[in-house]
């Protein structure tokens, strides 16, 4: 058993972490060393996955367990996630080097893959927009329940009217200092009330917990604040490859007003999609879906050389 799966508990079903064909360690800019998984056969059209505040590459397990059949799916651990160790750095600024990393390790010169990220994954994203190695390699662009600006204002965790206090109480609660604790029934309902729709079926509820609960609470803390501060929507307007956007009608962390926000100013919005009753966690409460967005980018934008 691996450690990431020891640490997220899930050891069959479509949530177990898969195996990954080869692990390697990326440096990024400033020396940070990042856990990366290349799953499924080389030459095989690129898909890279960059996951969520307070998640890890297991986040990803279905996406990549269908994927991989005949995909090169390529996904990383953010600063102080799964298998990455915590870096000092908590910046937009380096979650976009990380990226720009990953893609200059993993994919040849001028290969492109279909990139796909979740909540602070779709925010790496927006931040790396302006790069000169994401836009050598994005060939389209995923962005799963995310936002660019306003993150706490908007969240609907707390169950009061917008407004200070609730921005108050918001930002108090997604940026404590304490310890989430062993996944208990209790545990498991504050994560569903929070994260999740109301029809989520539980092994789903499983293995969110798990892996949320896995993350260190001084990396929780650390990214809430850079989250709490955001400011993306110049990113938003750089990414200037094809973008599909997916959000959850129910999705208390960041509402549909985020998605449509996206849709509406980007250059090349290619489809938004609400998901009725489905919460924050899309990727996991939607597997199919998302894998079948993630698939039709790739057959439309991501075009392989014979030989490769």
């Amino acid at each position: 058993m691996s450690r990431l799966t020891r640490l997220t508990r899930v050891t069959s079903g479509p949530y177990a972490p898969p195996t990954p064909a080869r692990e390697l360690t990326v440096v990024s800019a400033d020396g940070a060393r990042l856990h990366v998984e290349v799953h499924g056969p080389e030459g095989a059209p690129p898909v890279v996955l960059a996951h969520g505040w307070t998640c890890s590459t297991a986040f990803w397990a279905a996406q990549i367990r269908d994927l991989a059949a005949d995909h090169r799916v390529i996904a990383y651990d953010q600063r102080g996630h799964g298998r990455t160790p915590a870096s000092p750095a908590c910046t937009t600024d380096a979650l976009a080097d990380d990226l720009e990393a990953v893609l200059a390790r993993t994919l040849a010169p001028g290969e492109r893959a279909v990139i796909a990220g979740h909540s602070m994954g779709g925010m790496t994203v927006m931040a790396a927009s302006g790069r000169p190695r994401f836009q050598e390699h994005a060939a389209a662009v995923l962005l799963c329940s995310t936002g660019s600006s306003k993150l706490v204002a908007q969240a609907r965790v707390v169950p009061l009217r917008a407004g200070r206090i609730r921005t108050w109480l918001t930002a108090r609660i997604l940026g404590s200092r304490a310890p989430l604790g062993p996944v208990t029934p209790v545990a498991k309902r504050i994560l569903k009330y929070a994260t999740m729709g109301a029809g989520s079926a539980p092994h789903m509820v499983e293995a969110c917990a798990h892996i949320v609960h896995a993350c260190p609470r001084a990396v929780r803390h650390a990214w809430s604040r850079v989250l709490e501060r955001l400011d993306l929507d110049h990113g938003v307007r750089e990414l200037r490859v094809p973008t599909a956007v997916v959000a959850g009608t129910e999705d208390r962390l960041t509402p549909p007003a985020h998605a449509r926000f996206l849709a509406a100013e980007l250059p090349d919005c290619v489809g938004l999609t609400e998901l009725p009753g489905l919460g924050h966690m899309t990727p996991v409460e939607a597997p199919e879906l998302i894998t079948g967005k993630i698939r039709e980018l790739v057959t439309t934008y991501v075009h392989v050389k014979e030989g490769a």
